[in-house]
């Protein structure tokens, strides 16, 4: 097991490439009195949210407020205006300036708490500049922290809500003044410190707080150890572990990046040695390391943003119930198609000498006590924010059992630090998406879009059904789009608000509406052309970033897929299903997973011919469609293509010995 522990790349190559994909990693590294400032900032900033939390968060103005004086201050002081002023270290005179802005912006609301409620709304020329620095300072630390193109939309929907008399058709709107933008988006709960913040002061931040807690147990080093337990040995087995592994660390990383870089540092140099060709190998890992943030019960921070989105009593249990089918499908997809390929090159498992002693593995089986403990207090109805604070604490004891995975009070000082770095650049994109969403909520542009999509799918087809599958289609790229190089957070926010109520408006749930848009966000990183998970993977395994990102798209083409069924069959997302109908739904979409892997992958008990990997996929859809005819065909052409595989092998076989017995 030591030789398959070996890394390609050191500690410091995996911090490179996760700073080089990862606009979220790129933080400087502070020593001295402004390291002190920085660590101290980071411990006070964990220390207000888990007092909030123990307590109850204070009123929404305050508690987000706070929150984002804190990102801010912090933002400016770890992340450069530039990259390539990463590596010096020190802090400018500038970005000093800002992080006291943002003290000054984040304090404003505590301060001034009595006079701006006793003034609804009527802004004092102080209020004015403060609020307009806030929002500047909001788009800075957006541009730092998650890149670019969340914050140039942002931007977009600034000038549209300044300038909506002069937009063209159903996009005009009367518009708004200057002071009225300012007002709505840091002087009401519709804007900057809207929703999305709201969800990041509370939830998402101690669930990561949580995620920093389990990574300092070496919960994230066991689970590969698990993985190659269990995984191990099948055919094929480095790409199954990679696909197990992946889906555990996606319970305690946020990121696909950052999930790609730790656990493929492991799992892409033993798929390469075992005969998996590099841009095969880097592609298995992009792909299941997205998938991390599908796998509940610990799904991506937009999972946090959809209980508040969607409301009606819903709770984030609900939305991990309804995931937990399509997560398991999408996985079974990437391990039949990685199993397919193994068969096609002939490739073996791992030897008993390479695997891990399976003593060993049980001794720290402990460890996923606290991951078990979480499922069973969301399962308990407990809230959410409660659940995690409780989880942290079992997180604790749990880890005095054995020396080495013991926390000890440095370790937890500094999972308190590491939770809050962690937490600035998701307090960032929320902040920015709330200006998103409070141009939408001002302007009416997200039920302008809805109808507008709607219309626009009706003028190409006719039939509801028609309709509904092209307003999905229109959907689906346009969440593809927003999410290259966008958080997934932003990026769902965004989709939620403007694309989401067209699905709606179809007569879709709300949930499978939602989960749809969050579905396409996600899988956006390792959609070509910008791909930053398989670009990520491809650094790791030396491969190609452009082909690694086809064959990833490729193997998560359940990804793609799925999420049209549990629109158009919400049984999937137990909605309103019957146990049988659950159990239909999901064996003909895993026969149909298998008959597609099939054909994209060219083999299955033997290669296949063009016209059979045709078949397989025709077969796959008609099977994953969710309709009773469909389903009938799908199953005799499934059928008929596994009897073809055995008579046509078993003819191959004979052939093989009568001419073996003649010579």
């Amino acid at each position: 097991m030591s030789e398959l522990k070996e890394r390609t790349l050191s500690l410091e190559e995996q911090q490179e490439l996760i700073e080089k994909y990862d606009p979220e990693a790129g933080m400087r590294k502070l020593n001295g009195i402004m390291g002190w400032i920085v660590f101290f900032g980071l411990l006070a900033f964990s220390l207000f949210q888990v007092y909030t939390a123990i307590d109850k968060p204070l009123m929404a103005q305050l508690q987000r407020s706070i929150h984002l004086g804190f990102a801010l201050a912090l933002i400016f002081l770890l992340f450069p205006a530039r990259k390539k002023n990463l590596k010096k270290g020190k802090v400018a005179w500038y970005d000093i300036v800002l992080s006291i802005l943002g003290v000054v912006v984040g304090s404003y609301w505590p301060i001034m708490m009595e006079d701006l409620v006793m003034r609804v709304g009527n802004l004092t020329p102080m209020d004015y500049y403060v609020g307009l620095v806030a929002i500047v300072l909001v788009l800075e630390a957006t541009r730092r922290t998650v890149g670019l193109p969340i914050t140039i939309i942002a931007g977009l929907f600034m000038i549209y809500a300044l300038y909506g008399p002069y937009m063209p058709g159903f996009l005009a709107h009367r518009g708004l003044t200057l002071d009225r933008l300012v007002q709505t988006m840091f002087f009401t709960t519709e804007g900057i410190l809207g929703t999305p913040l709201g969800v990041s002061s509370t939830f998402i931040f101690v669930f990561l707080l949580f995620g920093a807690f389990l990574v300092r147990t070496g919960v994230g080093e066991y689970f590969n150890d698990l993985s190659v337990a269990i995984a191990g040995k099948r055919i094929g087995g480095p790409a199954k572990v990679a696909i197990f592994s992946s889906a555990l660390q996606g319970t305690i990383s946020g990121s696909s990046v950052a999930n790609v870089v730790t656990s493929g540092a492991f799992t892409i140099p033993m798929m390469k040695r075992l005969g998996y060709q590099k841009d095969f190998a880097g592609a298995v890992e992009a792909a299941a390391s997205t998938g991390g943030q599908l796998m509940p019960p610990i799904m991506g921070a937009a999972a946090f943003l959809m209980v508040e989105f969607i409301g009606g009593g819903i709770t984030y249990w609900d939305i991990a119930k309804a995931a937990a089918i399509p997560a398991v499908l999408y996985f079974a997809g990437i391990w039949i198609m990685t199993h397919f390929e193994a068969k096609r090159l002939g490739l073996r498992g791992l030897t008993d000498e390479e695997m891990p002693s399976l003593k060993e593995v049980l001794k720290k089986l402990y460890l996923l006590i606290p991951i078990l403990a979480i499922i069973i207090l969301l399962m308990s109805d407990m809230s959410v924010m409660r659940a995690a604070l409780w989880s942290i604490l079992i997180t604790v004891v749990v880890s005095e059992i054995r020396k080495e995975s013991r926390i000890g009070i440095r370790g937890f000082i500094d999972a308190l630090v590491d939770g809050a770095r962690t937490a600035l650049s998701v307090a960032a994109a929320t902040a920015c998406a709330g200006i998103i969403v409070g141009v939408v909520t001002k302007t009416g542009l997200g039920l302008k879009m809805a109808n507008g999509l709607i219309t626009f799918a009706g003028t190409l087809v006719s039939g509801a059904d028609a309709k509904l599958i092209m307003t999905l289609i229109f959907t689906m790229i346009a969440s593809l789009i927003l999410g290259m190089g966008s958080p997934t957070t932003a990026n769902y926010v965004i989709t939620s608000t403007i694309a989401a109520p067209a699905i709606i408006l179809m007569g879709v749930p709300d949930l499978s509406a939602h989960l749809f848009v969050f579905y396409f966000g996600i899988i956006a990183d390792i959609t070509p052309p910008v791909a930053l998970a398989a670009f990520a993977a491809a650094g790791v395994s030396g491969g190609e970033p452009i082909r690694t990102g086809v064959i990833s798209a490729k193997l998560a083409i359940a990804a793609f897929i799925i999420p049209y069924v549990f629109v158009l069959s919400p049984e999937m997302l137990l909605i309103d299903a019957t146990i049988p109908e659950i159990i239909w739904v999901v064996f003909t979409s895993f026969t149909g997973m298998v008959a597609i892997g099939a054909g994209m992958i060219g083999y299955w008990f033997r290669k296949l011919f063009w016209y059979e990997r045709a078949a397989g996929i025709i077969a796959g859809l008609l099977l994953i469609y969710p309709e009773s005819i469909s389903d009938m065909v799908g199953l005799g052409l499934f059928a008929t293509l596994l009897v073809l595989q055995f008579v046509i092998k078993n003819k191959d076989t004979h052939t093989e010995q009568s001419v073996k017995g003649s010579l």
